[in-house]
């Protein structure tokens, strides 16, 4: 997707933003914009006024100005750009209402509820010629991107996989949720699997089940084989309530191709069955550019993109794709069959046509003659 967003050229001064949202990620958010030198926290916003007071009292700001609404917040204050760290059903109201403004906007992980609303958020970008950017902050891993450096001497990559095991006991809503790990976890290895192929899902064929000793009320193990665009596979594995020998909270990879293997532990340096040619590879010379760890590493790739007009890790058009690979996953276990995304896709599309109240944003979305040309610029045949 090529239309230009607007930018905030560069004046020597860190970039004002308000966080929306003032819970636990919320306060985590907070920490990070404190920390960094590109930024300069102008606000918090929460429904709960208190909420919002308590975490300015918290980071040693009381007097930070805070509020209920994220425009007005925004322009009491001057704010250039919008962090928004509100729950998922949040995030296509606040964002919707930061992009109307004409302010630029990073947001926590999904993109929004549904990739119907996912969609809506695209067009809203188009539509004000702003950035959305959502931070999928485990792409922000040094080992990571070695690890995707070392599979270029692989050859043909046809296979990744990657195994999550923990066993957290988090009570309150994570109990109760009917897809417990696809929902709330697997995103991160799904979204990390495409940086690593370099690829878009195609399809899937998706297991879910609980083991008789889970604690979770819906289905905490999940198995997913996805075709990815280019013929390779993704396999997950994953478990939400499985102690002992736990894995990362990265997973545990394996990279397989026509010479070989990379296998990445999602904690220390990846390690190649391929030989390094001439002197020994280290991750500085895979990845000369340190992207920067989790949610540091999204804020400064956002901050570049606004003062430059770079493309993003996590640009909205392109970050849909992982949320269509949770929401094909989630089918295909409740159908018990092979779900085509395209199909998926499509399917969003006509919802999200259905539901869509802002009369330009719908015209943004009616113009669009393929919903995965338009999130990708590629085409498959559906399957």
């Amino acid at each position: 997707m090529n239309t230009p967003f607007a930018t905030i050229p560069d004046d020597g001064t860190p970039l004002r933003v308000i966080v929306v949202g003032a819970g636990g990620m919320g306060r985590a958010w907070l920490r990070t914009v404190e920390s960094s030198p590109l930024v300069e926290l102008a606000g918090i916003v929460d429904l709960d006024l208190t909420v919002a007071a308590g975490a300015a009292a918290w980071l040693g700001r009381p007097d930070l100005p805070v509020g209920a609404g994220t425009a007005q917040l925004a322009s009491d204050v001057g704010a250039q750009a919008v962090i928004n760290v509100t729950v998922p059903a949040a995030h296509h109201p606040v964002t919707t209402e930061a992009l109307a403004v004409g302010l630029p906007v990073l947001g926590e992980k999904p993109v929004a509820s549904t990739v119907a609303q996912g969609l809506s958020l695209a067009a809203a970008a188009e539509l004000h010629g702003q950035l959305f950017m959502v931070s999928q902050s485990r792409r922000y891993n040094r080992h990571l991107f070695s690890a995707k450096g070392l599979s270029s001497s692989l050859g043909s990559v046809g296979i990744v996989s990657a195994e999550f095991f923990k066993a957290p006991h988090f009570g309150g809503f994570r109990d109760a949720m009917d897809h417990p790990l696809l929902l709330d976890m697997a995103i991160h290895q799904f979204d990390m699997a495409r940086f690593l192929l370099d690829a878009d899902p195609v399809s899937v064929f998706c297991e879910e089940y609980n083991p008789s000793w889970s604690w979770y009320r819906g289905d905490a193990g999940s198995t997913a084989i996805f075709e990815m665009t280019g013929g390779g596979r993704f396999v997950f594995t994953g478990s939400w309530c499985s102690p002992g020998q736990e894995t990362s909270w990265n997973a545990s990879w394996r990279i397989s191709g026509e010479h070989g293997t990379v296998l990445w532990d999602g904690d220390n340096e990846p390690v190649s069955s391929v030989p390094a040619s001439g002197d020994a590879l280290n991750a500085d010379d895979l990845n000369p550019e340190n992207p920067g760890q989790e949610i540091a590493g999204s804020l400064r790739d956002f901050v570049a993109a606004v003062r430059t007009g770079s493309t993003p890790m996590g640009r909205v058009h392109q970050n849909i794709m992982s949320l269509a690979m949770v929401e094909a996953a989630i089918l295909s276990a409740s159908t018990g069959v092979r779900v085509s995304v395209d199909s998926l896709l499509e399917d969003s599309y006509q919802q999200a046509i259905l539901a869509e109240r802002d009369p330009a944003v719908l015209e943004v979305l009616k113009s669009w003659t393929s919903v995965r040309s338009v999130l990708t610029g590629e085409s498959v045949a559906l399957g």
